[in-house]
């Protein structure tokens, strides 16, 4: 037995005689002797101590062994989903101006005709293969969703109607500005399968009412942290909220005001916050440009971890670090546009060099176009991080290089960033 390749060994702090070993292909991480690493080196660990560490990942037979394991991993994943993943947007139109709108050009009212929401149902209930599928989980996404309520309540009728004969589960969720979600909106959509929403708020009030208007210019907080509080008894309610450089150090008040108000870690089961990124397309806002251009820009790491350790240490639960493959690898995963498009990511839906076909003729061959197996290549298998990054985010490579293929090495991030992540796991208990 040997290091596994994918393991990396920190510092454990203030106790010199131990260190912590991560596995980034399991995400587990334990406390150690130092002197259990030279055990390693020499080959002279118990039987025990190798079945344990090579249980959670951290030891291997072989480097081969280990990266033909990687090399298998995502259509081992794929194998055993039992699980049919599908986004859908309604509309592109929305009751909110937000100055940073990810939308941007393409917002208008554009929405779901009902011949194509007939054509989605029959696309889930003929064209998919479900027979070794247990459950269909939908998005629905925007714009804003709940412009659309009579069209979701009408899909998830649709669906019901014909998953239960086949055995299956059906729920859906909502990615939504939060300021429609009422109390008898979620009492109605509840019943139709509604689980669960994540709702927006960037920051405190003065923040967010900036950022998040109504289109009369009204502030939208108020409202929204109504609407959860009303709702997360019912279904659960996750917080988003999109920074900038110049405002991220602000976001702590927000969590503060939402303990104050009750809004506690048993109502609110996640909250996550990410950066602003500024779009460099034909879609971008012409007056904003206060988001970030890359994943490398130095100020990042600072904010993700001042931000996950302001929400951690007030109980609250965010992202864990897990192998991340990207959505476009995963095979029962689509999302289709208001007009019947499909796509194989909520960020590129729009964008027609990306289309992968449609609702009507069902997925094209999008292994090329989409730079399928990226990763595959004796660098990235070399890579501790490589359970983390399968190559990076295609967005992001677009955005960076205009180009999707290549990969969007996150190496130098991890380098910069994974021991303090896996040590706020630790504390915290993550």
């Amino acid at each position: 037995m040997k290091l596994s390749i994918y393991a990396k060994l920190y510092p454990s702090g203030e106790d010199r005689d131990s260190v912590v070993l991560f596995s980034t292909k399991r995400a587990s991480a334990v406390l150690v002797p130092s002197a259990l690493i030279k055990d390693i080196e020499c080959g002279s660990l118990s039987e025990e101590e190798q079945e344990t560490l090579f249980g959670l990942g951290l030891l291997a037979r072989s480097d081969e062994e280990e990266k033909q394991e990687m090399l298998n991993f995502i259509q081992e994943l794929n194998i055993l989903n039992k699980t049919l993943i599908a986004t859908v947007v309604l509309n592109l139109d929305c009751n909110l101006g937000c100055r940073y709108c990810f939308e941007g050009t393409r917002k208008g009212k554009l929405y779901l005709s009902d011949e194509t929401a007939d054509k989605f149902v029959d696309f889930l209930k003929i064209s998919s293969d479900l027979s070794n599928k247990n459950e269909i989980k939908i998005t629905f996404y925007g714009g804003e969703p709940l412009l659309s309520t009579e069209r979701i309540a009408s899909i998830s009728e649709k669906i019901l109607s014909f998953a239960g004969g086949k055995g299956l589960k059906y729920s859906f969720s909502l990615v939504t500005n939060g300021t429609l979600l009422t109390p008898g909106v979620v009492k109605r959509l509840a019943l139709l399968g509604l689980k669960n929403a994540k709702v927006t708020l960037d920051g405190p009030k003065h923040i967010h009412d900036n950022f998040r208007p109504f289109k009369s210019g009204k502030g939208s907080f108020d409202v929204i942290v109504r609407n959860i509080k009303d709702a997360c008894d019912k279904i659960h309610v996750e917080i988003g909220g999109n920074y900038t450089k110049d405002n991220y150090r602000e976001f702590p008040r927000l969590l503060d005001y939402l303990l104050a108000e009750g809004l506690t870690p048993d109502k609110i089961p996640m909250i996550r916050f990410d950066p602003v990124v500024n779009e460099n397309s034909a879609f971008a806002l012409p007056d904003f440009s206060d988001g970030c251009n890359s994943s490398r820009e130095p100020w990042l790491i600072d904010a993700s971890l001042h931000l996950r350790e302001e929400i951690l240490k007030r109980g609250y639960r965010t992202q864990k670090i897990t192998p991340a493959p990207c959505i476009v690898e995963l095979f029962d995963s689509i999302m289709m546009d208001y007009d019947g498009a499909l796509y194989k990511c909520p960020v590129l839906i729009g964008r027609k060099d990306y289309r992968v076909g449609d609702i009507t003729t069902g997925l094209a061959d999008y292994r090329e176009s989409h730079a399928l197996d990226n990763w595959k290549n004796e660098e990235c298998l070399a890579c501790a991080y490589l359970p983390l990054c399968f190559g990076g985010c295609r967005y992001m490579k677009l955005l960076q290089d205009g180009d999707i293929n290549g990969i969007n090495c996150r190496k130098e991030y991890f380098d910069r960033i994974l021991a303090q992540l896996v040590s706020q796991d630790i504390k915290y208990d993550l």
